[in-house]
C-alpha cells in the first residue's frame, strides 16, 4: 500500500506541464482506446460499422459511460459520411474534436470568490483522496502567498485527523482538530472562528468520508454548509467533490448526489496515474455539466494539476503519449 503521506519538500527534479503528467496518466486509457481502433480500422474498409462498433466499446472500456460513448459514435458516424479521411488518423481527428466538443460545453469554473476569508469544502467517500487533497491545495495557496488554514472535520475515519496533521506539520500549515469521534460542525465553528481571529485568507475543510446512500451523514454536511453560511456570507466558496478514477464511472452517482447534498461545483480527479479509467472525465463533463478542476497524478505536493481539456483530448488519442509514458506502474494520487 503506498504512503499517503507524502514529503511535502520533494527532492528537486524537472517539472513538466500538464499535458507531460496526464500523458502518462492517461497512458493505459489511450491504448485501450487507440489498440482498438486500429484493429479495427484494418479490418474493415475505411470507418464501417464494425468500427463504431469498437469506437463504443472502446469507449465503454474506459469508462466514458454508455449514454456518452453512444452519443460520440453517433456523431461520428454522422461526420464520417460526410469526410474523405476514413483512416485510423481522420476516425481519431473527428473523436478528439467531438471529445473537446464535450468539455467545452459544460460550465468553466468560476473564479475564486474575491473575500477577505475564502472557505473550501472537500467532500466524497472515504478513500477518495480528500485529506490528501486538502494539503496539496494547502500547499498551492501557500505558495501563492495566503495565509491558510487547514480543518480536521473527518473524525469518524480512524487516523484521519492525524494524516492531516503531519501534513499540516511538514507544510508548516495551522490545523484545527478535535479529539477522534467529536462533532464535525463543532471543528467547522471552531476553525471558522479561527480563521477570522488570525485573518486567514483560505480554510480547506477536510470533511469525512461518506457514502453517497447515506442520508443522515449527507444531512450532517448539509448542517456544515449552513453553519459556514451563517459564519462567513457565501461560504463555503467553493465546495469539491473528490473522485478516484479508479471507480470510472461507478463515480458518476456519487457526483450526481453530492451535487445534490453538498452543493459541489467543481471535481478533483485523484489516482489518475494508475487507472484505464481516465474515461469518466468525458461522463463527468456531459452527464453532470460539472466541471472537473484538478487531476490527482502523484503524491507529491506538486502532483495536483489544474485540469486542461484540450490537453486532456490530446493525451487520450495522440501518438507521441505512447512515447511519453513511463514504463513503471502508476501510483496514486
Amino acid at each position: 500500500m503506498a504512503d499517503d503521506r507524502p514529503d511535502a519538500s520533494p527532492p528537486a527534479r524537472e517539472r513538466g506541464g500538464f499535458f507531460a503528467k496526464v500523458k502518462r496518466g492517461l497512458f493505459m486509457t489511450h491504448t485501450e482506446i487507440l489498440e482498438k481502433l486500429g484493429t479495427a480500422v484494418k479490418k474493415g474498409i475505411g470507418i464501417d460499422e464494425s468500427v463504431l462498433e469498437s469506437l463504443e466499446e472502446a469507449l465503454l472500456s474506459s469508462d466514458v459511460g454508455a449514454p456518452t460513448a453512444a452519443a460520440l459514435a453517433e456523431r461520428v458516424r454522422e461526420r464520417s459520411s460526410l469526410s474523405e479521411r476514413k483512416d485510423l488518423a481522420g476516425l481519431r481527428e473527428m473523436l478528439r474534436s467531438e471529445i473537446e466538443g464535450i468539455l467545452a460545453a459544460a460550465p468553466r469554473a468560476a473564479a475564486r470568490a474575491d473575500v477577505p476569508l475564502h472557505v473550501t469544502f472537500l467532500v466524497g467517500v472515504n478513500g477518495s483522496g480528500k485529506t490528501t487533497t486538502a494539503a496539496k491545495l494547502a500547499a498551492r495557496e501557500k505558495e501563492a502567498g495566503r495565509r491558510v488554514l487547514l480543518a480536521a472535520a473527518d473524525t469518524f475515519r480512524a487516523g484521519a485527523i492525524d494524516q492531516l496533521q503531519t501534513w499540516a506539520d511538514r507544510l508548516g500549515v495551522p490545523v484545527v482538530r478535535h479529539s477522534e469521534g467529536a462533532d464535525p460542525s463543532a471543528v467547522l465553528f471552531d476553525a471558522l472562528a479561527a480563521a477570522k481571529a488570525r485573518q486567514v485568507q483560505s480554510l480547506i475543510v477536510d470533511t469525512a468520508g461518506r457514502l453517497h446512500t447515506k442520508k443522515n451523514l449527507m444531512e450532517e454536511l448539509a448542517k456544515m454548509r449552513r453553519i459556514a453560511a451563517r459564519e462567513v456570507p457565501g461560504a463555503p466558496h467553493r465546495t469539491l467533490l473528490v473522485l478516484d478514477a479508479t471507480t470510472g464511472v461507478n463515480g458518476l452517482e456519487q457526483a450526481r448526489r453530492f451535487v445534490e447534498a453538498a452543493g459541489a461545483d467543481g471535481v478533483v480527479l485523484t489516482k489518475l496515474d494508475g487507472s484505464a479509467r481516465g474515461g469518466v472525465v468525458l461522463a463527468i463533463y456531459r452527464e453532470l455539466k460539472l466541471p472537473v478542476l484538478d487531476v490527482g497524478v502523484g503524491e507529491s505536493v506538486e502532483d495536483l494539476v489544474p485540469f486542461d481539456p484540450s490537453e486532456y483530448a490530446k493525451a487520450l488519442l495522440d501518438d507521441e503519449t505512447v512515447s511519453a509514458a513511463p514504463s513503471g506502474a502508476g501510483v496514486t494520487g
